[in-house]
């Protein structure tokens, strides 16, 4: 499933069409993806309005348009953003093209677990407007992540860092990364955690996400060869650090991955 880096990424592929007019909306209208939005409004409400600019939050995506219309799309677990070219023919998983003049705005989702919203208002969306602060930001302080933790601690660790409503973009290689970094036991629960733990896992959680925005953020770039990443998925993988084989479990529902060395 993408992460925060990755929809970073996803967002920026429709920055070409910024400033320029949608001529027509083609939307599988009765897809899943579509679930509790009114379809019919994107091509009552897009058509002849502009490309004004877009934002990220976690896994969210928010594209603005003249008119006062927005278009949210979260990605899921197949979703991508892309150009095309005008002559673009709509397949069965493109289930929303914006048609400009110079080019189509495509958002394609295999598995369909991915949801586009539509809102047309003045002001942004409520659903926009009620997101956590975002990781790399100053609101997201030592206050707000052990208030977060405090009211989750018989959790595991990672089970709190995958919940969305406290680290918006944290997803299954992110949380592991973080917590080999911060050398604590994925398992291990919160209520359990001593204090230098906390601020290890506040300060790898910052610096993986601001690393992580600088490498896959910016051009879909891997990250540097020394991060657990490359090796978390890999059959035999090791621990960048020690060189001995990674330990795997299920924690909070998802494959994980660790060092027997790093994270006691």
């Amino acid at each position: 499933m993408p992460e925060l880096a990755e929809v970073e990424w996803f967002r920026k592929q429709w920055h070409a069409g910024v400033g320029h007019e949608i001529v027509e909306v083609k939307a599988h209208s009765r897809k899943y993806i579509f679930r509790g939005t009114d379809a019919a409004a994107l091509h009552q409400n897009l058509i002849g309005q502009k490309l004004l600019r877009s934002n990220r939050s976690g896994k969210q995506m928010l594209f603005e348009f003249s008119g006062h219309n927005w278009l949210g799309i979260h990605l899921g677990m197949t979703g991508k953003t892309h150009v095309e070219p005008t002559d673009f023919r709509q397949g069965k998983h493109d289930h929303l093209v914006l048609l400009q003049p110079d080019r189509a705005l495509v958002f394609t989702d295999p598995r369909q677990l991915g949801q586009v919203r539509f809102h047309s208002s003045k002001a942004e969306p409520d659903w926009w407007k009620s997101r956590p602060p975002e990781i790399d930001s100053r609101q997201f302080d030592r206050e707000f992540f052990d208030r977060f933790l405090n009211r989750h601690c018989k959790a595991p660790i990672k089970a709190a860092l995958l919940m969305q409503s406290g680290f918006p973009g944290i997803g299954n290689w992110m949380a592991d990364e973080i917590l080999w970094r911060a050398k604590v036991l994925p398992s291990k629960r919160i209520r359990k955690l001593n204090a230098n733990e906390r601020a290890t896992i506040f300060r790898a959680t910052k610096w993986v996400v601001r690393r992580s925005l600088e490498t896959l953020g910016k051009d879909s770039s891997d990250p540097p060869k020394n991060w657990l990443i490359h090796q978390k998925w890999k059959r035999g993988g090791i621990c960048p650090i020690h060189r001995t084989p990674l330990k795997h479990a299920a924690v909070a529902g998802r494959t994980t991955a660790w060092c027997s060395k790093c994270q006691r």
